[in-house]
């Protein structure tokens, strides 16, 4: 039995503005994922699976309004919500993966359905509602995505015509609407020029397996039917007990073409490097070449754990069976 088990998380990275952050709401972040943690930690501690404790801490994070995953989930350029998600076996490389879905409550545990239930191993859209549908997935109405932080995002992301990456321009939507809505006003502890809104979570268990989990809400205002790194295994999802699991959190299409989450992998493989070193080279010598940014959250086998990052910060979070959670937000 290994005495390792561990699990680590990320809600996205980018440039950090810590002054705009007040004291409450960077509280709120950490609350968030010191949950999260707490529950994987609980799965690994009671004997589950790697698999189970991704499932459950993407799950819970997807739920969670403060990331762009399921409920909280960014806008499209149509208004709409395309959600995407993958996870991945490292004791089997079975992987299960859904893209462009818009009813799905929880898109990771879709991709779990599709691991354990079908002979592919990614569905979109219609096909991927049905396959989920078919297999007891909760469903909800599309508005259950949409909070009103984000639909004032989008907004102003359409009245500049362009796609924003994640919460590109929320803190001006924020701002901008509290005082006329009397509501409280969310705060974005990251430049929101600049964050990349992915989850994910990778888990050691108690057996010796790994894996890894990725979900998102894509880019505000993108394309309809655009799909980004996390559903593709290989680039925002890898996991291989003989070498290690990874989700990223970026600029997607930067992780795409450079395969970022496998490259990790296959530099433990062939490179015969620490995973240390392999996830660092990917996130601060590789992705930089292209004008990647983000980072990334990885373990092995023997629990060792990366969470690099070449932006200013990246929401993440690690715990080891029998610790106390970690979580951080800033470099």
């Amino acid at each position: 039995m290994n005495t390792n088990a561990v699990i680590a998380i990320h809600g996205g990275a980018g440039t950090i503005l810590r002054a705009s952050l007040p004291a409450s709401a960077e509280a709120d972040y950490h609350a968030a994922l010191h949950a999260v943690l707490t529950a994987g930690q609980r799965v690994l501690a009671e004997g589950g699976s790697a698999l189970d404790a991704v499932s459950e801490a993407v799950r819970l994070l997807e739920d969670c309004p403060l990331f762009n995953a399921g409920h909280g989930a960014v806008y499209t350029a149509a208004g709409t919500h395309e959600l995407d998600a993958a996870i991945m076996d490292g004791s089997n490389l079975e992987a299960g993966a859904v893209c462009c879905v818009k009813r799905v409550r929880n898109p990771v545990l879709a991709a779990r359905r599709v691991l354990e239930c079908s002979e592919h191993v990614l569905f979109t859209g219609e096909g991927a509602e049905s396959f989920a549908a078919a297999h007891g997935v909760e469903f909800v109405e599309p508005a259950y995505f949409g909070t009103e932080a984000r639909h004032r995002q989008w907004l102003l992301a359409r009245d500049q015509q362009r796609a924003m990456l994640d919460h590109d321009g929320a803190s001006f939507a924020f701002s901008s609407s509290a005082a006329a809505d009397g509501e409280p006003t969310p705060h974005e502890p990251l430049d929101p020029n600049r964050k990349f809104g992915t989850v994910g979570a990778v888990a050691l268990d108690a057996h010796g397996h790994v894996a890894a989990a990725t979900s998102t809400g894509g880019i505000t205002n993108k394309q309809v039917g655009r799909v980004g790194d996390a559903p593709l295994i290989g680039a925002g999802c890898y996991a291989d007990d003989a070498t290690c699991a990874v989700s990223t959190t970026g600029s997607g299409e930067m992780f795409m073409r450079m395969v970022a989450a496998y490259d990790v992998a296959a530099q433990m493989a062939y490179r015969n490097v620490s995973l240390q070193e392999a996830a660092h080279d990917v996130v601060m010598n590789r992705l930089p070449k292209i004008d990647g940014r983000g980072g990334l959250i990885a373990v092995d086998a023997r629990g060792n754990i990366a969470l690099p990052f070449n932006t200013e910060g990246m929401y993440r979070g690690f715990a080891r069976v029998g610790a106390t959670p970690e979580t951080a937000i800033y470099r």
